[in-house]
C-alpha cells in the first residue's frame, strides 16, 4: 500500500512530491494556528491581580468583554440595506439570537449574514467547478446536486453555529447562577447596595463565569446611566432566555415593589438554586448508565459474541464440510 501511495506521489509531483506535500501541511497548520494566536484572550487572573494592585485598566477592556466585535465595521455598513433583513420581525429575532450567543454591536446580523452569503456563495462555486470541470459523464442531477447542496449547507452553517453557541452559553450561565447568588448574598448582608453587590460579584466571577459576568457587568452599567430597574433586569431576562434567570429578575422586582428584604428573597433563592443545581447533576448521573447500556451493546456484545461463538460456528462447517455436507 505504501509502495503504491509512494509511486501515485511521484508519478504526479515529480521525485520531490513527498517534499512539496509536507510544504503545503506544514503551511496549512501554520493558517489554522494564525486566528489563534491573534485572537488569544488576555487571562482573566491577570487582569484582576493588576485591579487589586491599582492598576487601572483601559476603558475600552470592558468594552471588549461586553461585544465581541470591538470597533464598527465601516465595510458592512456600507452594505447594510442589501444584508440587514428589511422585516422588522426578522430584524429583531436575529438580533435576539445573536445577543443570547453573546455577541451583542450592532454589526452583529450584518456580520452573520456577510458570513451566510460569502460561505453560500463560496461552497456554490467550489462545487460548481467539481461538478463541471472534475466530475466527468455525470448525469444532470447529480451535477445540480453537487452545486446546491454545498451552498445550502454553507449558508445555513453560520446559524447553525450560532444555535450550538446559544445553548453552549447558556448553559455556562445555567451552571455559575447558584455560585453567583450566593456571592451576591454576601454582598448585600455585608451592607452593600444592590448596584455596588451586583458590580463586585461580577468582577468575583468572571474568571469563572465570563458570560454571567457580562451580563451582570451590563445590568450595572444601564443603572448607572439613570435606566429603571426593573426594566433592566426584565432586559437582561430576556437576554439570557433562562427560567432560573426570570425566576430571579421576578423575584427582585417584587421585593422592591413590595418593600420586603432582598437579603431574605436572596437567601431562600440561593438555596433553591443550589438545589436545583444538585438534581440537575442526579439526573444527568442518572442518565449515564442508559447511555453506556446503549454503547456497550452496539460496540462491545458483537465482538463477544464473534469470539465465544466464532471457534465453534467454524468447527461446525469444517465438521459438515468434512461429511459432504457443504
Amino acid at each position: 500500500m505504501l509502495d503504491m501511495l509512494t509511486t501515485l506521489v511521484t508519478d504526479t509531483l515529480g521525485p520531490d512530491g513527498w517534499t512539496y506535500i509536507a510544504g503545503a501541511a506544514g503551511l496549512v497548520l501554520v493558517l489554522i494556528a494564525m486566528p489563534f494566536l491573534l485572537t488569544r484572550k488576555v487571562d482573566p487572573m491577570d487582569r484582576i491581580a493588576r485591579e487589586r494592585k491599582g492598576i487601572v485598566l483601559d476603558d475600552d477592556d470592558r468594552g471588549k468583554r461586553l461585544s465581541r466585535h470591538g470597533a464598527r465595521n465601516e465595510h458592512l455598513a456600507k452594505y447594510a440595506q442589501y444584508l440587514e433583513p428589511q422585516d422588522e420581525d426578522e430584524m429583531s429575532k436575529t438580533r435576539t439570537m445573536l445577543i443570547r450567543a453573546g455577541y451583542p454591536h450592532k454589526d452583529a446580523v450584518r456580520t452573520l449574514a456577510a458570513a451566510q452569503m460569502l460561505l453560500g456563495a463560496g461552497l456554490l462555486v467550489l462545487g460548481a467547478i467539481y461538478a463541471l470541470a472534475l466530475a466527468g459523464d455525470m448525469p444532470f442531477y447529480q451535477k445540480i446536486g453537487y452545486m446546491l447542496i454545498p451552498g445550502a449547507l454553507g449558508y445555513y452553517a453560520p446559524k447553525y453555529w450560532i444555535g450550538k453557541r446559544v445553548a453552549k452559553r447558556q448553559g455556562e450561565i445555567q451552571d455559575g447562577f447558584p455560585d453567583a447568588l450566593d456571592l451576591l448574598l454576601v454582598c448585600v448582608e455585608a451592607g452593600q447596595s444592590l448596584d455596588q453587590s451586583i458590580i463586585r460579584m461580577a468582577t468575583e466571577i468572571e474568571p469563572s463565569y465570563p458570560a454571567l459576568a457580562g451580563e451582570f457587568i451590563m445590568v450595572a452599567q444601564e443603572m448607572k446611566a439613570g435606566k429603571d430597574k426593573p426594566e433592566v433586569l426584565r432586559a437582561m431576562a430576556d437576554r439570557c432566555d433562562i427560567k432560573d434567570i426570570t425566576s430571579f429578575v421576578t423575584v427582585l422586582i417584587q421585593s422592591a415593589t413590595f418593600g420586603t428584604s432582598v437579603a431574605d428573597a436572596l437567601r431562600v433563592y440561593a438555596a433553591e438554586m443550589r438545589d436545583k443545581r444538585v438534581m440537575r447533576a442526579e439526573e444527568k448521573a442518572n442518565v449515564l448508565p442508559t447511555k453506556l447500556t446503549v454503547g456497550t451493546m452496539m460496540f462491545c456484545v458483537p465482538p463477544l459474541l464473534i469470539i465465544l461463538i466464532g471457534p465453534s460456528l467454524h468447527g461446525i462447517a469444517q465438521a459438515l464440510s468434512g461429511q459432504g455436507g457443504f
